[in-house]
């Protein structure tokens, strides 16, 4: 099932809904700057099998609504566009599933829409920053992604963007897996080719009013059970950025996936996708009306 949601005036996002009618639903919340069609194939497949499964593009990402260059947004608007996506459809209950900035929205969930999450898989996570807090609180990145990230202010031709692109790509990959660099190159001349001459490096998210997330205290009044899956190589949030999080919210457990870096690859997509389907709760999800 396929639809665009209606979230604001003039705003529409892209949403889909496989899997066997009747199963708990597992929303997925990407990333920054990644539409829905950025979760893995395999990944969607297997939790396809017992669960129903719900996709959508990101404002701004994907076949949803650009806006944010002539109308800005605070990065807390995308949690919002959750809770809407959740509503057309009319579910009422989901396991949440956010990876990167997708597990900072399902933070956001959590502390201001409980009632709609039957539990949370948060990957590749940081905890949402303390009021306050300077960079140099929080654990990461690494070294060698940060140098690459420093030269986004950088004048290039479209040939040099792609090369930048895909030595982020290797970065976020991590070194102990297979890195499939010619189609990630591939993958970027298509988004260079849409994108044009004068599109930005860092995309709508990134720059993106983070003001509000600064809420960790909060996350201590959580009671929904919560899963951190952390990638023992993560170059954007390291360990112990998972320690951290699951430090800050009660009901949660913390569990490490070997060699698992940035991205989710496909030969740990499997495990995450048993970790998943062993934290969803039946009993928790429901159709019908959200709760008043």
């Amino acid at each position: 099932m396929e639809k665009y949601v209606d979230v604001a005036p003039g705003i529409q996002l892209y949403a889909r809904l496989d899997g066997p009618a009747g199963r708990p639903v597992v929303l997925l919340v990407a990333g920054a700057n990644a539409a829905g069609s950025s979760w893995p194939d395999g990944l969607v497949s297997q939790l396809t099998h017992h669960h129903r499964v719900l996709r959508y593009d990101h404002r701004d990402t994907g076949r949803s609504t650009r806006v944010f260059d002539r109308d800005p947004y605070p990065v807390t608007v995308l949690a919002t566009d959750a809770v809407a996506v959740l509503d057309a459809f009319g579910i009422s209950r989901a396991t949440v599933v956010g990876t990167s900035l997708g597990a900072q929205l399902t933070q956001l969930l959590l502390l201001d829409a409980a009632d709609r999450v039957a539990s949370a898989v948060l990957l590749c996570a940081a905890a949402l920053p303390m009021p306050g807090a300077r960079p140099s609180d929080h654990p990461g990145p690494s070294p060698a992604l940060a140098r690459v990230w420093r030269g986004l202010a950088e004048a290039r031709d479209p040939a040099e963007v792609v090369e930048w692109k895909v030595e982020q790509w290797r970065l976020l990959n991590g070194p102990r897996l297979p890195f499939a660099e010619n189609a990630y190159r591939r993958l970027e001349r298509r988004a260079a080719a849409a994108r044009g001459p004068a599109g930005p490096l860092l995309g709508p998210h990134v720059r993106a009013d983070p003001g509000r997330l600064a809420r960790r205290p909060e996350l201590a009044r959580v009671r929904v059970p919560t899963l951190v899956l952390e990638g023992s190589c993560d170059p954007v949030n390291p360990p112990p950025c998972a320690a951290i999080l699951t430090a800050s919210i009660p009901t949660s457990r913390r569990v490490t996936l070997a060699d698992m870096a940035h991205l989710i690859h496909p030969l740990v997509a499997p495990q995450i996708a048993v970790q998943v389907a062993g934290f969803v709760s039946p009993a928790g999800h429901r159709f019908g009306p959200p709760p008043p």
